[in-house]
């Protein structure tokens, strides 16, 4: 025995046990979590909340360099380069963009345990080929080398990268105020490729403008409903917002019904360029649309929000009066709509006011909000499914003591009701992935351990990026691995039946084919909608490739 232990750790003293360096069983310790990620790899992504820039999808933007594409807007990065004491003009200055690099470079050793750590080293291996832990030794060899590949690889325009990384839909965050312009552009790319394709290639000059007219963008492009800003009546800068929301919507709006109306043509709108979700940032639950009032709450809204039109500043109750009537409102039009109503619980936005008055919103200054939610949340939840316009939901926390509370809030408001002409929804009411400040390692198994402990685990509609950036896709191979992981220790553990079959098809589901089906159901064989307005064109997913890293 003692020979035996002596030789172990001798392997172990020489590495022989060791593990490269982000490998291809990178996170993946069991055999039965190896086999489990081959299966995940193979499925398209479907990522249902970011916040690309439309334009930059529809001009098919090449970026001009590692720091422009990677480092600008990353309140992530810049949050961690603060706290390695580097200089606010290597970060959201005007500082030279190698100076800016370096100064990552730099900050990169220093976030081991981080997963900035492991996010930035998956994107330079499955971008750039770049093995190397990064550092300020080899910045500038990492630095060339990834400007070459963005200036002349096909893969690295925005295009390139969507097809490299089998991006199947991607959801951006739009205002109802905005023209959706470049949506309607992509759409225009789009239809062009698919009428090209009709006529078929053919050959001679014909052939060749049919391949010329075909963009080679074939990612779905949807817009995401979010009004934020009509919501926020306590905002200083609310009336001359609403007085912008009145023009798009090609109406004056001096009362609360016309803004109800404005919304509502917002909504139309945005279904004509394929939307099938809304989002909406809250601090907390609105409760019902009277909570906590007196009176009318229809007469208590408009009452704010004549007041809000007027500069004058509103108490927080009569903000979250408002708030509340008009969130019941777009949820009950969502639920006409058959879209996916989606909220964000619990950013403490702009924590430092300093920081904020100086370079203003989502520059790295926000923080995890503290705040009781169950009482609001059941409120707002029921207050829908009473009048039967509850929509599917997708609840995110950015406070992990919140999963509990609204896992089992939620799961009393599954299904659609006794009645026999509801159809039924799997998963309607969703507990949304690991957010922000969670999307940790850790933090992503705590939501799925709470997801299997109160819910149902094979109904989660998966992961997203919520990044600015078109570098962060490797997230979603970061979530497959930690949920292959999971599951093939429950396996190999004895605590779950080893049917391969069956797990197969789970991490199959929740990487890609649950998200399908709750978004677009008519795209995957599902009911089509009940309400009278027209259903969605399904449009095609492309399906090729597989994901970087597959274990093999």
């Amino acid at each position: 025995m003692l020979v035996c232990y002596n030789i172990f750790n001798g392997f172990a003293r020489t590495g022989a046990f060791m593990s490269r360096f982000l490998d291809k069983n990178f996170l993946l310790s069991t055999r039965t979590a190896r086999i489990l990620y081959r299966e995940a790899a193979k499925e398209p992504v479907f990522d249902y909340h970011c916040h690309l820039n439309p334009r930059d999808i529809a001009e098919n933007r090449r970026f001009s360099n590692l720091t422009e594409i990677w480092l600008a807007g990353d309140h992530y990065k810049w949050r961690a380069l603060r706290a390695n004491g580097v200089h606010e003009t290597l970060i959201s200055g005007d500082a030279d963009p190698w100076d800016k690099f370096h100064a990552w470079a730099a900050t990169v050793p220093r976030l081991i345990g981080n997963p900035l750590y492991h996010w930035s080293h998956l994107e330079l291996q499955r971008y750039f080929d770049i093995d190397e832990a990064l550092e300020p030794a080899n910045a500038r060899m990492v630095w060339d080398a990834a400007n070459e590949k963005l200036a002349r690889s096909p893969e690295l325009s925005v295009w390139g990268i969507l097809k490299k990384f089998n991006v199947a839909a991607a959801g951006t965050t739009d205002d109802p105020a905005d023209t959706l312009e470049y949506h309607r552009a992509i759409r225009k790319l789009q239809e062009a490729d698919a009428a090209a394709g009709r006529g078929g290639a053919g050959g001679g000059e014909r052939g060749r403008e049919q391949a010329a007219a075909r963009s080679g963008l074939q990612t779905r492009v949807l817009p995401s409903f979010r009004p934020d800003s009509a919501l926020a009546a306590e905002d200083p800068g609310f009336a001359a917002y609403i007085e912008r929301l009145g023009r798009a919507a090609g109406r004056s709006i001096t009362r609360l019904e016309d803004l109800l109306g404005a919304l509502q043509d917002r909504i139309d709108y945005f279904e004509t360029l394929g939307c099938v979700v809304s989002d909406h940032s809250l601090s907390y639950p609105p409760g019902g649309p009277g909570s906590g009032g007196t009176g009318s709450p229809e007469k208590a809204a408009g009452r704010a929000f004549r007041k809000a039109l007027s500069g004058r500043p509103l108490e927080t109750e009569e903000a979250d009066h408002y708030r509340a009537y008009v969130l019941h409102f777009l949820g009950a039009a969502y639920a006409e709509k058959n879209w996916v109503m989606q909220i964000h619980l619990a950013a403490l936005r702009n924590a430092n006011s300093r920081m904020n008055a100086l370079l203003g919103p989502s520059t790295g200054f926000d923080a995890i909000l503290d705040y009781r939610i169950s009482e609001n949340l059941r409120g707002f939840l029921d207050a829908l499914e009473v009048r039967g316009r509850l929509p599917k939901t997708i609840l995110y926390s950015l406070n992990p003591k919140d999963y509990y509370p609204i896992l089992s809030i939620i799961g009393a408001f599954q299904g659609n009701g006794p009645e026999p002409e509801a159809p039924a929804v799997s998963g309607k009411m969703q507990l949304g992935s690991a957010w922000w400040f969670c999307d940790t390692r850790d933090g992503m198994e705590e939501q799925l351990r709470s997801l299997a402990n109160l819910g149902i685990l094979s109904r989660f509609v998966g992961m997203l990026t919520d990044s600015r950036s078109f570098l962060s896709y490797p997230r979603h191979e970061y979530f497959r691995r930690i949920l292959c992981a999971l599951i093939g220790r429950w396996t190999e553990d004895g605590e779950i039946y080893r049917d391969m079959d069956s797990l197969r098809a789970l991490v199959r589901d929740i990487s890609y084919k649950n998200a399908e089906r709750y978004f677009c159901p008519e795209a995957s064989g599902g009911p089509r909608k009940t309400g009278p307005h027209s259903a969605i064109p399904a449009g095609k997913f492309f399906m090729g490739g597989t994901m970087q890293g597959d274990p093999g």
